[in-house]
């Protein structure tokens, strides 16, 4: 090989590194993106004083989550589980507004626009479950289902009949808060 053939056939290995380079940092990029669109916190950080100030605000929020249905406000039980916990953290700084629609003719369902943990257990949902599916979607039951899901509350003192007057047919907006 020549001098000249050698010095082209580096600048072609050179330009494939520099290439490499460029999509290495471009999946890095994507990688760390969709790590903390998908955490909602920084995992890796050290525990701290404030982060333990933080706990203790969230384990002194209210139980109570309020949900609005239009002119409606119907009160909601959270469980007690990491789920219902990421839940509260989240609507102690705002509130949540879900456009949801009919599923199998036995629930409402919508996005959250957020993963919050699973904690999926057998479960037979009963009119007013609120269930979290597949760690993104919120689920208001208002019939039976049986299926490996995360209960995040319930709807109290509510039927099937007054629910499903409430949700009415097609879509609706739901909003989340917590009771002050």
């Amino acid at each position: 090989m020549s001098f000249e053939g050698a010095k082209y056939y580096m600048k072609g290995v050179l330009r494939f590194f520099i290439f490499m380079k460029r999509v290495v940092n471009i999946w890095a990029a994507i990688v760390l993106m969709v790590s903390v669109s998908c955490s909602g916190s920084n995992q890796n950080s050290e525990i701290n004083t404030s982060a333990i100030a933080k706990q203790d605000i969230i384990c002194k929020l209210s139980n109570t989550m309020i949900i609005t249905i239009g002119d409606t406000q119907l009160k909601a039980t959270l469980a007690d589980n990491s789920s219902a916990e990421a839940l509260k953290k989240v609507l102690a700084k705002r509130t949540i507004s879900i456009k949801m629609r009919d599923y199998a003719n036995m629930e409402k369902v919508g996005f959250l626009k957020r993963f919050l943990p699973k904690n999926d257990e057998p479960i037979t949902t009963k009119p007013g479950d609120l269930i979290l599916y597949h760690g993104c979607m919120l689920v208001i039951y208002y019939a039976p289902n049986s299926y490996n899901f995360t209960r995040l509350g319930k709807i109290d003192n509510i039927t099937s009949e007054r629910l499903m007057e409430l949700l009415g047919k097609g879509k609706v907006k739901v909003t989340l808060s917590l009771e002050e």
